[in-house]
């Protein structure tokens, strides 16, 4: 039946595997969750490492651990319906951390991704997508070219700054019912601070408040915090904060350090340089 619905000639050279409930493959197995616990795996478990500021010449493997990925996969469970993520469009390399949120917010919830080698692949094949994750340049792409699917409900935009004369083209020239405004680097999970503005109402320039789980602080040069509308530093603690850099600790000695504004132990924040 998969063979059929993708078509033999989209297939040739390609393995693919049986799903089907009894296959021999897998038809001694147990039917149950693995009991992680019991292999001795928990929370604070490597999920994953990306690599990231490759224009330094000099990139660095950021480590992410499972923990701080669900907390972000969570966050997303609560504050979007699952009818918005259902449907994801699954458009950002895997080397970029914005795939974890596009690929694991869809398929945690049993919903659908639709693979594009990027954004830009809707000006020629429109899709039934009710997300798209992007950041704004490639949002306005899309919106010269009249390319964002009607089927659109909510746009996520990030890893750029976002005027608001965008914001108001998005909402003029598609369907979508949200835009949502998301910050973080890659060393504290893929989103640490957003906000939402939905259709009708007012339009802000900002990148909002933190997740779920997520702390962030302006610092002066004393790590002290500033006064309101003072100009500072950005940190950010809590649940998301990476474990550090693979193999380079002098370097995540400098940027991820102790959580001083935290009661909990062993807390730490990350030095965004922003």
């Amino acid at each position: 039946a998969g063979r059929a619905a993708l078509g033999e000639e989209a297939l040739a050279g390609v393995g693919l595997v049986e799903l089907e409930a009894g296959s021999p493959a897998w038809a001694g197995q147990p039917s149950s969750d693995p009991d992680a616990r019991a292999l001795g795996l928990g929370p604070h478990h490597l999920a994953y490492v990306i690599y990231t500021s490759g224009s330094t010449g000099t990139p660095k493997g950021v480590m992410v651990e499972h923990r701080s990925t669900v907390n972000l996969l969570h966050w997303s469970r609560r504050v979007f319906a699952e009818s918005e993520t259902s449907r994801m469009l699954f458009s950002t390399s895997i080397g970029f951390d914005l795939s974890v949120y596009e690929c694991f917010v869809t398929l945690s919830q049993g919903g659908t991704l639709y693979l594009v080698e990027d954004a830009l692949a809707l000006t020629q094949t429109p899709l039934d997508v009710s997300l798209i994750n992007t950041v704004p340049s490639t949002m306005a792409a899309l919106l010269d070219q009249q390319a964002v699917p009607a089927s659109a409900r909510v746009i996520n935009l990030a890893g750029e700054r976002l005027p608001a004369s965008l914001i108001g083209r998005v909402f003029s020239s598609s369907g979508a019912e949200k835009i949502c405004n998301l910050y973080a680097p890659s060393e504290t999970t893929t989103y640490s601070t957003w906000t939402c503005m939905a259709r009708g109402e007012a339009v802000v320039e900002t990148i909002g408040r933190p997740i779920a789980n997520t702390r962030v602080y302006v610092l002066d040069d004393h790590g002290e915090p500033v006064p309101f509308g003072a100009v500072g530093e950005l940190y950010i603690g809590g649940a998301g904060v990476a474990r550090g850099y693979l193999k380079r600790p002098e370097l995540s000695a400098q940027r991820f350090m102790a959580d001083p504004f935290s009661a909990q132990p062993g807390a730490r924040m990350y030095r965004t340089g922003d």
